[in-house]
């Protein structure tokens, strides 16, 4: 990505591990199971709410469970990416997020004010799966543009021009998506493609803990 510092990226996310990651507060066993057509998880939010402080977050599965996701993609939804994102904006109160699982993705919306920001993680069988599914998303995207050197993390990864980032790690697809956002934001004019990609990190970091 253009105007960043490989390394800083990476002291960034050894920073990060120090710390404590926890999923979504509420999140274990509110979210439905799998929807049985196959209706977009954009569409149909099935649970809303955040509330404020740390949470416990037990032992993290990789994989998802027979009845929801997995508590490792449950933690695109949790405290450490709210934290981070109400750093980067300067925020006075984190926002409302509304949370759903349908075909194999948990997502997570966060409702701004100047406009939505979507993470997701779509939970494929194994990693192979995964990496195709990635390789789909980034072939549908005829912008995307490869995450390349330190800045990936060792991951495939690639961004957009309009302010969406996708990593893969194991059986995870993680995309964040910050388009409906204006080119930048909060106090330091942050755009959008480096708010994904600093989000994107920070859940990076917790998966990593938690492997």
């Amino acid at each position: 990505m253009k105007n960043r510092a490989p390394l800083l990226a990476t002291l960034t996310l050894s920073c990060l591990l120090l710390s404590g990651c926890a999923a979504a507060a509420g999140s274990v066993g509110a979210v439905p199971a799998p929807a049985s057509d196959a209706s977009s998880s954009r569409s149909t939010p099935a649970s809303a709410g955040h509330s404020g402080g740390h949470h416990n977050s037990g032992t993290s599965s990789p994989r998802a469970s027979a009845d929801g996701p997995s508590e490792a993609a449950q933690m695109v939804c949790g405290d450490q990416p709210m934290d981070r994102l109400a750093s980067i904006l300067d925020l006075e109160q984190d926002p409302h997020t509304v949370n759903s699982w349908a075909d194999s993705t948990f997502t997570c919306i966060y409702h701004l004010d100047e406009g939505a920001l979507e993470i997701s993680v779509r939970e494929a069988g194994d990693q192979a799966a995964a990496l195709n599914y990635f390789d789909a998303m980034q072939a549908l995207a005829g912008d995307a543009k490869p995450i390349e050197g330190l800045a990936n993390l060792g991951f495939p990864a690639y961004e957009t021009a309009d302010g969406q980032v996708v990593f893969q790690k194991d059986n995870f697809v993680l995309q964040v998506d910050a388009s409906d956002l204006p080119q930048a934001l909060g106090p330091d004019a942050i755009t959008r493609n480096a708010l994904a990609y600093q989000l994107s990190t920070t859940i990076l970091a917790c998966w990593v803990e938690h492997h």
